[in-house]
């Protein structure tokens, strides 16, 4: 949008007066960032309203895309970067005497996601409206997000997250849109004895009403703004009943209350079977209610709905779409279930069998009696059509109700056309280990695409330096074309560039290193090598790993200070799920090693580990441009794509890395001699799991360098983590090491030496530096959704 300073400095100063009636000197941030994003929503909403109105009216096809987390962080930054404006806006409030940084600091994170599920669910649709494609997030407003984590004696401490205290700017209530979910009670078929059709009747259902909250999501400098819908529960009130109990406002408000409640208790996992048939069925209400506007028949919902279903929470879609349409639209079976598969898509993120929903049939049954009926038809009709055609054996083990429990996985697969993973080594396993069974049956459902990030946050805005180097450089059409930051690979042999490069990631890592300072009270050095690992905390990911391997350097350095090392600083970033109690226990273990290591004066400041708590999307954009070294060491076959790798490579950090997930194509770009691959790759670990020939015991007992630091957890070298320790240790040892951390760590060693060598040569650094982030382009997702739009759901670019 084209603005001058003085009308920005005129709207900002009038809406700040209306809001508050106060001068901008007696305004504290919380209020300038208020009236700040009250000015931007307004100048959004004008394209807002036209790209609504230009897709009715041309009967656009639409993707939906249903993601139980979304994780968009801050907005502001990225607001005003796509709408062009983000120098005028800071300029101005600079000549107005006010920080903008100080203001931008006031917004809360929208942390309604764990990791990367959520995060690339915002990528998707910053990248949807940026490739100007129709597109629609469906999820949940959470009133809290994952939660707040701190550290106390070293434990993790989980806090609520209470980000909607002061209200959320971007977000506009749609009262006039609320729909009505119904659960619980009993439902029964009636029989029309004129036509032969059964109605179902609901007796003593409980009723919900859902009331969406949309925010913009503005397209990049193209006038594009599309919507994310985040529906809020309400108890609907009515002539029957218009009071209730305390206990029964609390239950309700439970539902939109916390992202994934515990789901160690019965109770939990009720809870969140709820919040996702509440979304789901939320979502695709106002979807059907849409879709009858443009007068098109039922039949052919496909050709102007797509409906994604991102992992299994929204997996009962395929059961709901059918629900409403034979339930509340009078349609046969056979043309709803046709339009049903033709209409929704799935994508799988994962190969973990924990991470594959099922659900107790009874449970099902209580809480959704009519969706589990439909889904038992399904699974009839599933049984019966395929044992004509396919093995028997096969078909029983992908009917979607089986042993008592509801395979969400299953009814998404067979409720859809298209089944994607999110890195060509995950859609392999999906196809020849995982869901073989479906892929048996199904071929040409199966597809790869792989995962992307949103460039624009992961440079423009989170690394401005090195932003400012690549303009000097190559222009800045990358800016807008991520494929043009590959011009950079050019100068792979320019000094002076690299220089640029190397300056400007010093200055993030001065950034970083204050923050390091003020967050924990730990000095480190700007001059140390800066090597990161943040992403959720699970054993599979193996922030173990990395944490034997510390242990071992802080052993060495006690036996020999003088060791010819650079200076390294390990930085983590993680939460722990509150009941996963082995990744507390290595969250405890990381801070007792800091406070041991950062203390010892012995050590000459050659080795620091800082844990900096409560990662999120605003931390990671200081802690990502600061990496030298990028950790992505998942046991090989565990991670399905990453994409903090692809933010650390586009940002100058080296890899090291399992041949897991993204990091194969990461490789294959940059190329073997620019990144640091160590360990066994998928077929080493699958023919382990073939052969059980696995013995972490007799691994440990026949090599005395990993007894010594195995048993550094137990034998008091650590202080202050003799339980934590133990079960560590008892997960190595005793329960034999399940993601065969023991077996990789001499290579895990000889990588982390390489790394220490190639930094001692910056020449070779920088150059590997420079040619990752010249490759960083080919992860845009951009490419990703242009991919899933072509391919899967088959919308095109136009308001």
């Amino acid at each position: 949008m084209k603005l001058t300073k003085k009308k920005f400095q005129t709207d900002f100063k009038n809406r700040l007066h209306e809001k508050f009636a106060i001068e901008t000197v007696d305004a504290n941030a919380q209020e300038l960032f208020e009236s700040l994003g009250s000015v931007i929503k307004n100048y959004i909403s004008e394209d807002w309203r036209d790209v609504r109105r230009y897709q009715m009216e041309n009967k656009n096809k639409t993707a939906y895309y249903f993601s139980i987390e979304f994780l968009p962080g801050k907005m502001l930054r990225s607001n005003l970067l796509n709408l062009g404006i983000l120098d005028v806006v800071r300029d101005g409030l600079s000549e107005l005497g006010l920080n903008f940084d100080m203001i931008a600091e006031a917004e809360k994170d929208m942390a309604l996601g764990n990791g990367g599920l959520g995060r690339l669910a915002s990528c998707f649709m910053d990248s949807l409206a940026s490739t100007g494609l129709p597109g629609f997030g469906n999820g949940i407003r959470y009133k809290y997000g994952l939660f707040k984590q701190q550290f106390i004696d070293g434990y993790q401490v989980e806090f609520p997250d209470a980000w909607l205290q002061s209200g959320n700017i971007w977000e506009v209530r749609k009262a006039h849109e609320a729909v009505e979910v119904k659960m619980e009670g009993n439902v029964w078929l009636k029989e029309d004895k004129a036509t032969g059709n059964f109605t179902p009747v609901y007796e003593n259902p409980r009723v919900l009403r859902a009331i969406p909250y949309d925010t913009a999501m503005v397209g990049y400098e193209n006038g594009q703004v599309n919507n994310l819908r985040l529906w809020d529960v309400e108890i609907p009130e009515s002539e029957e009943r218009k009071y209730y109990s305390i206990n029964e406002r609390r239950q309700v408000q439970d539902i939109t209350g916390v992202l994934y409640p515990d789901d160690s208790t019965y109770e939990g996992r009720q809870l969140r079977l709820v919040q996702e048939y509440f979304f789901t069925s939320a979502g695709l209400q106002t979807i059907v209610k849409h879709y009858l506007k443009l007068g098109i028949p039922l039949d052919e919902i496909h050709t102007k709905i797509a409906v994604h279903i991102n992992d299994t929470h929204p997996a009962l879609a395929v059961a709901e779409f059918m629900r409403l349409l034979i339930d509340e639209h009078k349609m046969d079976w056979d043309r709803a279930w046709n339009a049903t598969v033709k209409t929704m898509s799935y994508t799988n993120h994962t190969i973990l069998q924990e991470a594959l929903e099922k659900w107790p049939v009874d449970m099902v049954k209580f809480l959704i009696p009519r969706v589990y009926q439909i889904i038992e038809e399904i699974d009839r009709r599933y049984v019966e059509e395929m044992s004509k055609v396919a093995d028997p054996e096969i078909v029983g083990r992908t009917r979607i109700i089986q042993w008592g429990q509801v395979h969400m996985a299953h009814l998404a697969i067979i409720g859809s056309h298209s089944t994607n993973g999110v890195a060509k080594i995950h859609s392999d396993l999906l196809k020849d280990v995982v869901l073989h069974d479906f892929y048996v049956l199904f071929p040409e459902r199966f597809n790869n695409k792989t995962n992307g990030i949103a460039l624009r946050r992961w440079s423009q805005i989170s690394n401005e330096p090195m932003s400012k180097v690549l303009d000097e450089t190559i222009g800045k059409e990358w800016r807008a074309d991520a494929s043009k930051i590959k011009l950079l690979e050019s100068y792979a042999d320019d000094k002076k560039v690299k220089d640029k490069l190397a300056n400007a990631k010093h200055q993030n890592k001065e950034r970083l290193a204050a923050y390091i300072k003020e967050a924990t009270g730990v000095e480190v050095s700007p001059n140390a090598i800066f090597d990161v690992q943040v992403k959720r905390l699970h054993a599979y990911k193996r922030q173990l790993l990395n944490l034997l391997h510390i242990i071992k350097l802080y052993m060495d350095l006690k036996e020999n200070p003088d060791l010819d090392i650079t200076p390294r600083v390990f930085i983590f970033g993680a939460k722990a799920a509150p009941s996963y109690y082995f990744a507390k226990s290595v969250i405890k273990v990381i801070n007792e090693v800091g406070t041991l290591v950062n203390n010892d004066n012995a050590l000459k400041d050659k080795l620091k580990v800082v844990f900096l708590p409560n990662y999120n999307v605003s931390l990671a954009e200081i802690i990502v441009p600061a990496a030298d070294v990028s950790e992505q060491i998942s046991l090989a076959s565990k991670e399905a794509s990453g994409t903090s790798n692809m933010k650390f490579m586009l940002n100058g950090a080296v890899t090291i890395a399992t041949l897991d997930g993204a990091n194969i194509e990461i490789r294959d770009a940059v190329g073997n001699e620019n990144i640091v691959i160590f360990g066994m790759d998928k077929d080493d670990v699958y023919a382990h799991y073939y052969a059980h020939d696995y013995n972490a015991w007799g691994v440990y007992d026949a090599d005395p360098i990993i007894k010594r630091v195995v048993n550094a957890l137990v034998d008091g070298t650590i202080p202050n983590i003799v339980r934590e320790g133990q079960e560590i240790f008892d997960t190595l040892i005793k329960y034999n090491d399940e993601y065969f951390n023991l077996l990789d760590f001499h290579a895990y060693v000889a990588a982390q030496e390489k790394i220490d060598r190639l930094y001692k040569d910056q020449k070779t650094w920088r150059k590997m530096s420079l040619i990752n982030t010249a490759n960083g382009g080919q992860f845009s997702s951009d490419n990703t959704v242009k991919k899933y739009a072509e391919e899967i759901w088959h919308i095109v670019p136009g308001k």
